[in-house]
């Protein structure tokens, strides 16, 4: 109240439940559609805290919950509802401009759909047949006109990419540039041959480049290598990394056939070179990942990081799991490396660490179990009662994962936090 004028009247503006109910938005008849971005936006308006608000999308969005609804779900009267992050996006872009600092949310790729089945899997057929099923019939061309061939393949590929690409079908247009990648190989042996300067020995052709293992192959993967960043920067299609990621694991082999001269297989210092591509493939996807996320335009906060974490994840825990050692201790660092590992995958949201930590994990308890209980009838039931204290264990981590997420976040340095974020 305002004492210096005494017409004055204190005020008291009416909660906003108060207001909403008078415009009958508690109706049980009422539903709204709202996403993760909606809750977040509550989250930093204060009105929700960050505890809770993991805690009530968990529930609502648990698998079976009768909330939930697929990706391309309609509403209960049958019309496609947008969400309110999808109605203020739109407003936003047509009427003011892009607010600074400001990022849009990072795309994590293509949702599952029948439509995208079809798509990767004609994709996935056509890479094939010009990668993994090539047969003698193609060297009656000959090399220069194997060599033309690829390279009309490719150009061609390219240009389907680009018409698609116009037109918003992101999908097939990125797996047409992914084909285009994957005939970079095809094309520089021929070249090579073509011109004489592929080196002697065994394998002199090119149907045995996903066969064998071959220190003549590393011209191919580096110009695959070179190519494949100079489409990704003009295309900017996430699946294009797909065929960057399988090169580094052929580089791999191949460099540590190089390295073992000419002759032999050295197993053992193979299984190490796996677990050192492993480790900087992974180096490299946590690069691109941080530089996504911190991208401003929409175009580059595209996933381009899940196939670099997928192949050097797989790398470096096969390198570490094929080591075999008898001392119990470096057991022990090897199911220690892997529990690092499953929180490491919860902390920053990549599966792939935690679903191979988990089987790492078990296959140490599996050994525990077979040495306290080895030649014994208990064997079995011990296996048992192993297999559904792991059960259990997901059911407890499934009801606490927001918990847990948040609580894995806060071990993260501050360089790695980002990671963990979906905005």
């Amino acid at each position: 109240m305002n004492k210096d004028n005494p017409d004055t009247m204190p005020t008291e503006e009416p909660p906003r439940w108060e207001i909403t109910q008078a415009e009958d938005v508690f109706l049980p008849s009422v539903r709204v559609q709202i996403g993760w971005s909606d809750v977040e936006v509550a989250v930093e308006s204060g009105l929700i805290p960050p505890a809770e608000a993991h805690t009530l999308w968990a529930a609502w969005a648990a698998p079976g919950s009768p909330l939930r609804v697929a990706a391309g779900g309609m509403a209960a009267q049958g019309a496609a509802v947008p969400t309110a992050a999808e109605l203020a996006q739109e407003d936003q872009a047509a009427s003011q401009p892009a607010v600074p600092g400001k990022r849009p949310p990072l795309d994590r790729g293509p949702a599952f759909s029948f439509t995208n089945t079809l798509y990767y899997f004609g994709g996935m057929l056509a890479i094939g047949a010009m990668t993994l099923f090539m047969t003698l019939g193609w060297e009656l061309f000959g090399a220069w006109g194997v060599f033309v061939l690829a390279l009309g393949y490719f150009t061609g590929a390219l240009l389907v990419a680009g018409n698609l690409l116009e037109k918003g079908l992101r999908t097939p247009a990125g797996i047409l540039a992914t084909l285009a990648v994957c005939l970079v190989p095809l094309a520089v042996w021929a070249f090579q041959a073509g011109i004489g300067l592929w080196p002697e020995g065994s394998h002199d052709s090119y149907r045995d480049y996903h066969r064998y293992i071959d220190w003549r192959w590393l011209t191919l993967e580096f110009a695959t290598l070179i190519v494949a960043v100079v489409l990704l920067y003009r295309y900017k299609l996430p699946f294009m990394v797909m065929p960057v990621a399988v090169t580094l694991w052929y580089l791999c082999v191949d460099v540590t056939h190089m390295l073992m001269q000419l002759d032999g297989f050295d197993w053992q210092f193979t299984r190490d070179m796996s677990l050192v591509f492993g480790l900087a493939t992974c180096g490299i996807a946590v690069w691109v990942d941080l530089r996504t996320r911190a991208a401003e335009n929409e175009e580059d906060r595209q996933d381009f990081a899940f196939w670099l974490y997928l192949f050097g994840a797989i790398m470096f825990w096969c390198g570490l799991s094929l080591r075999d050692s008898d001392s119990e201790l470096n057991k022990l660092l090897y199911a220690l490396i892997n529990v690092f590992l499953v929180f490491l995958g919860a902390a920053i949201g990549r599966r792939v660490f935690t679903v191979l930590g988990a089987i790492g994990v078990a296959s140490y308890l599996g050994y525990l179990a077979y040495r306290v209980f080895e030649d014994s009838l208990l064997f079995p039931f011990a296996l048992t009662l192993l297999g559904l204290g792991v059960v259990a264990l997901g059911i407890w981590w499934q009801r606490n994962e927001a918990a847990i997420h948040d609580r894995l976040v806060g071990w993260l340095p501050a360089a790695l936090k980002p990671l963990a974020r979906n905005e």
